[in-house]
């Protein structure tokens, strides 16, 4: 682990800094029916925001596998027909674009990219609200959209995670705001130092942790579903598993000792016999020292038995202090 990641680190759980993102699409959903018809495209509530809320989400195909996730924004306008934001990555825009259109059929349902020639920027950390309020710049609550005007030119403003604000604007606002924000102190973050947060507090990444060969319910992310919300694609399985009662394996936070893997995903064992793989991990510096943290699907009843889970170059143990660093720095962010 290089020194500077550890200072960037300690700058986001002591303090507060920024991150450019260049990962983040969108695509808005308009239309008289784009209500029911998105409720019935996703594993959340949609039906359920107000204006200004959001939810995060899966989408599933009809045998209940994971084709994308997503952030679901209601948008400010309270008028109906009510339209949507959809945030997701960049490279799952064109999978979920197709996978909806192709189920607009009789539905007045238009979906139309947004935001296409704007730049996001991330501001995170315990600073953060306070950094965000000394530009002139609000700080919502997690999982909401505002519409804010900056001293650089307007501003979107989406809080995914409780201490986390991306900000969408062109790029000489950005630009502005960013000179703005290290006027104050805050400290600029590379992509290397947001992978070890990730794994530090256990978020899972799509396309790495969470892949159409999953069920939602193995991935451990219960705030994606909603169990109360009406009929929606793949909602069968999902319900199936809910009333089975259990999973066969399940997304788990790892701490590893031996090599750090870098051939993902990496198979695990216990008593020479498969159990799992690991998805993601990273040398993730901690108060008693650096440790290898990792993210991985291992079968509940090597859970269960605690049974001694290895790797090619380690061995692997179940992590239950997720966000121990993380809680003793007040910065806790998780998945909305």
């Amino acid at each position: 682990m290089s020194q500077d990641t550890q200072t960037k680190l300690d700058a986001i759980l002591h303090g507060a800094a920024v991150a450019s993102l260049d990962d983040r699409a969108f695509l808005r959903v308009t239309g008289s029916d784009a209500t029911r018809w998105l409720n019935g495209m996703v594993t959340n509530s949609v039906q359920a925001l107000q204006p200004g809320e959001g939810c995060y989400a899966f989408l599933l195909n009809a045998q209940g596998r994971i084709l994308g996730d997503c952030t679901i924004y209601r948008e400010i306008d309270p008028a109906e027909p009510a339209s949507f934001l959809l945030q997701t990555a960049t490279s799952q825009l064109q999978t979920v674009q197709q996978h909806l259109d192709h189920f607009i059929i009789m539905d007045d349902v238009e979906l139309t990219p947004a935001f296409a020639d704007e730049t996001s920027l991330l501001i995170l950390g315990p600073d953060a609200p306070a950094r965000l309020n000394a530009i002139g710049l609000p700080a919502p609550d997690a999982l909401r959209l505002v519409h804010a005007d900056s001293p650089h030119g307007p501003v979107l403003l989406l809080t995914p995670h409780a201490t986390a604000f991306e900000l969408r604007a062109d790029t000489a606002t950005i630009s502005g705001i960013v000179a703005d924000l290290r006027s104050t102190g805050v400290s600029e973050i590379s992509t290397e130092a947001l992978e070890v947060l990730r794994l530090l507090e256990g978020r899972p990444l799509y396309g790495r942790d969470i892949t159409e060969k999953y069920l939602p319910q193995e991935t451990n992310q219960p705030q994606a579903l909603h169990f109360n919300k009406g009929c929606y694609l793949g909602q069968e399985i999902v319900e199936r598993i809910r009333s089975r009662g259990q999973v066969h394996r399940l997304l788990t936070p790892l701490t590893l000792t031996g090599n750090l893997p870098t051939d993902f995903p990496t198979p695990l064992e216990a008593d020479g016999k498969p159990v799992g793989e690991i998805t993601s991990a990273a040398l993730v510096p901690l108060p008693g020292g650096d440790q290898l943290l990792a993210l991985g699907y291992v079968r509940r009843e090597a859970l269960d038995t605690h049974a001694t889970l290895t790797y090619p170059g380690g061995t692997a143990a179940p992590r239950t202090e997720v966000k121990a660093a993380a809680v003793a720095s007040n910065q806790l962010i998780s998945n909305p």
